[in-house]
């Protein structure tokens, strides 16, 4: 049986997989070959639901590691950089005035284009860095010292799906290996009973669904493995048998499968993920209610993380943040966080900016700051690397009246942890919040400086797929020196 204790570090086995597949006590090797072998329609392209990114490293670290861990917080629909940390005083001084008397408007998504639009919260510096941060965020504020702010990042695409795709992948098409696959095609997990790559979706899956968090041409034990911040997080993570004699029972019929998968089926990547899922689901039994059960937690943490706020996105997304923090602890790689639907259509307000803003902010606000203080007080912020990251930004001018449209031209993420250089501000927009100008970087050069802060040298981790070796950042990418302590 696999060991029932949380987290175990992985070390290689110095036998193959199938061999070790035919002497274990478990054998669910044989579920995987099994079904494959009774259902012809299956494929060579098998259906995986619970993901591992547990195995051997790649190649493991390059150079020094700063980030063992991240906790990716993907803030859906593009949340506006001139309401949040880019503030821009010429918002206020020319607020109501035709943005075409004062600078170039290039062609937007839906092309409905507004006055000037001053941002209705005030800015004010906090810490002893001085980082300006607007009054959306007052929890997140009590942390700017811990901050790394980028004001000049870009995308090529100014639509959602694509927009999606290019940040979580790289690239704007479909079916690419996200951040997460490659961080553990890479480095492989920490965690032998857990998945290396874990999503908690809070309610919102983005545009472009669930191959933003997918394999792509890497194995498919690399993807993403979602999970729901409540209850047991995924279904039938519970054995059915009433006895443990019964499930016995059926996993030595399970092993005198496995001997006979050598004669029938050769190496295939969809069975061997398929035998590395069904090793994984067996040990995440006892893994996965332990990880997901809060009831052991503090109350003061809780309250830390605003599991006891009134308002319910911000006790959804406080979960969503603890049980992050519980999955670092128990080692896995990379997670990622999605939004509640708390603003109605994500941070997309085309309309009803302040509104839409604000519920957003409030959802989110307290409990990523209780995310950061609780990893600093733990000593596990230095080497847990937390990013906030939309797919772009917001126009400084108005949609209509009061919304503001998708803005791929300059806008804002942050990072935190992780070997970054906290309390600083890399890169401008121009005096507008419009576009980058200074330091302008690319969405490779966010995904390189994130591989390097694991480290891992981006030029190197490849996989030869259509006759050239792929990589996260395509053939560009530069890692931001200047953001790294």
């Amino acid at each position: 049986m696999n060991n029932p204790f949380p987290c175990q570090r992985y070390r290689p086995m110095p036998v193959s997989r199938r061999d070790m597949l035919r002497r274990s006590a478990s054998g669910f090797g044989a579920m995987a070959l099994a079904a494959l072998g009774l259902d012809p329609t299956y494929g060579s392209d098998p259906v995986v639901i619970d993901n591992s990114g547990a195995g051997k490293a790649l190649h493991g670290p390059h150079h020094e590691v700063k980030a063992k861990n991240v906790i990716f917080l993907y803030m859906d629909g593009g949340p506006s950089q001139v309401d949040t940390f880019d503030p821009k005083p010429m918002l206020d001084k020319y607020n109501g005035q035709d943005p075409k008397d004062l600078f170039k408007v290039e062609p937007t998504q839906f092309n409905n284009n507004g006055k000037v639009l001053a941002s209705p919260w005030k800015f004010k510096r906090y810490g002893e860095s001085g980082l300006p941060v607007s009054s959306l965020f007052p929890h997140v504020a009590s942390c700017a010292d811990d901050l790394a702010v980028i004001r000049s990042l870009t995308s090529e695409f100014p639509e959602h799906t694509f927009a999606n795709y290019f940040l979580h992948t790289g690239s704007g098409l479909q079916g690419r290996p996200s951040m997460g696959a490659w961080v553990n095609y890479g480095l492989g997990s920490e965690c032998n009973n857990l998945p290396g790559f874990v999503v908690l979706n809070g309610g919102l899956v983005p545009p472009g669904g669930l191959d933003c968090f997918g394999s792509g041409f890497l194995p498919a034990s690399y993807q993403g493995s979602t999970f729901l911040p409540k209850g047991t997080g995924i279904a039938n993570i519970r054995r059915t048998e009433s006895t443990d004699r019964q499930q016995q029972s059926k996993l030595d019929l399970v092993r005198q499968l496995d001997g006979m998968s050598k004669t029938h089926f050769g190496n295939h990547d969809s069975l061997e993920s398929a035998i590395r899922n069904y090793e994984l689901a067996y040990s995440m039994q006892m893994a996965v209610p332990d990880v997901m059960s809060l009831a052991g937690e503090p109350d003061h943490i809780k309250k830390m993380y605003g599991m006891e706020a009134e308002f319910e996105h911000t006790r959804t997304y406080g979960a969503q943040c603890l049980i992050a923090r519980r999955m670092v602890e128990r080692g896995v790689r990379f997670i990622e966080l999605t939004c509640p639907a708390a603003g109605g259509d994500r941070w997309d307000q085309h309309g009803n900016l302040k509104e839409g803003h604000e519920n957003n902010a409030r959802a989110v606000d307290q409990p990523i700051a209780g995310l950061l203080k609780d990893l600093k007080q733990r000593d596990m912020l230095k080497d847990t690397l937390v990013i906030w990251a939309g797919e772009f930004g917001r126009t400084p001018f108005a949609q209509g009246k009061d919304g503001r449209d998708h803005n791929q031209f300059g806008f804002t993420v942050w990072m935190a942890g992780g070997g970054v250089k906290a309390g600083t501000v890399y890169g401008a927009t121009d005096e507008w919040g419009y576009k980058a100008i200074e330091n302008r970087l690319e969405m490779h050069d966010l995904h390189a400086t994130i591989l390097h802060l694991m480290g891992v040298d981006h030029t190197r981790s490849t996989f030869r797929f259509g006759g050239r070796d792929m990589r996260l950042t395509d053939v560009k990418g530069h890692v931001i020196k200047d953001v790294i302590a």
